[in-house]
């Protein structure tokens, strides 16, 4: 009786394992963009999977590259670039125009890391545009910035840990042109009640969605006039900020 049971337990065991398995088998397929283990694809809708994925792209260039290519933006690698020990890049690239991209930045001289340029693009597609044209009636046809690559550490300060900006692998967005002609600015239009300030704050969460840092105006002074965005590596499980 006791072997029966015993046995019992294992086949319920085996079961119970075995539905797991069908259930996550048929997530995979249906939501690929959810699950950690099926690969990126950037012409997936943002999954609870996503935004590690880009960010785990920083240890496979050619990977990231290739994902550009396949999603059609189109792009020029930039040398590779070292100041010292901790500032340089050597993933670097800048958004060219056509492709599947359709908003410009200005200066247009921007270059970023392999994954802030995948996030940008999917910011693009899943963020920016569906919130501008939603809550504004218009289109973002450039986003304003403050640029990418700078050798300093977090905060200009003279000691610490280095910035993200060191590497490239961050991006200060300071505002948003529309196809109407309206200019939508985070230092004059964070606070305004309106439609404005409503879709700074639909695409500060949206970036929340795919980069490891989000840093606004609700952060601290240092970020009034932009949001920072980063895609920082802090390990398969480490922590990401959205404020």
């Amino acid at each position: 009786m006791r072997a029966l049971r015993r046995w019992t337990g294992v086949i319920v065991g085996i079961a119970i394992v075995a539905m797991i398995a069908l259930l996550l088998w048929g997530m995979a397929r249906q939501r690929p963009q959810d699950v950690p283990w099926a690969p990126l694809d950037l012409g997936q809708p943002i999954g609870m999977a996503t935004g590690r994925k880009l960010t785990a792209l920083a240890g496979d260039t050619p990977q990231c590259l290739a994902l550009l290519e396949r999603a059609g933006i189109r792009y020029t690698r930039l040398p590779d670039r070292s100041d010292g020990a901790q500032c340089g890049y050597d993933d670097a690239v800048r958004f060219t125009t056509g492709g599947a991209r359709r908003i410009g930045y200005r200066p247009a001289s921007l270059g970023v890391s392999c994954p802030v340029a995948a996030s940008l693009a999917l910011w693009e597609w899943n963020g920016v545009q569906a919130a501008a044209r939603e809550t504004l009636g218009s289109e973002v046809v450039e986003i304003d910035h403050l640029g990418s690559y700078n050798c300093r550490r977090i905060g200009g300060r003279s000691g610490g840990d280095w910035s993200e900006h060191a590497r490239a692998n961050a991006v200060d967005i300071a505002g948003f042109r529309l196809r109407d002609g309206r200019r939508i600015s985070v230092l004059r239009d964070w606070s305004d009640p309106g439609v404005k300030g409503r879709f700074l704050r639909q695409v500060r969460d949206a970036a929340c969605d795919l980069f490891a840092t989000t840093l606004s105006p609700d952060y601290n002074a240092a970020h009034a006039d932009h949001l920072h965005l980063d895609q920082a590596d802090r390990g398969a499980l480490g922590w990401r900020a959205c404020r």
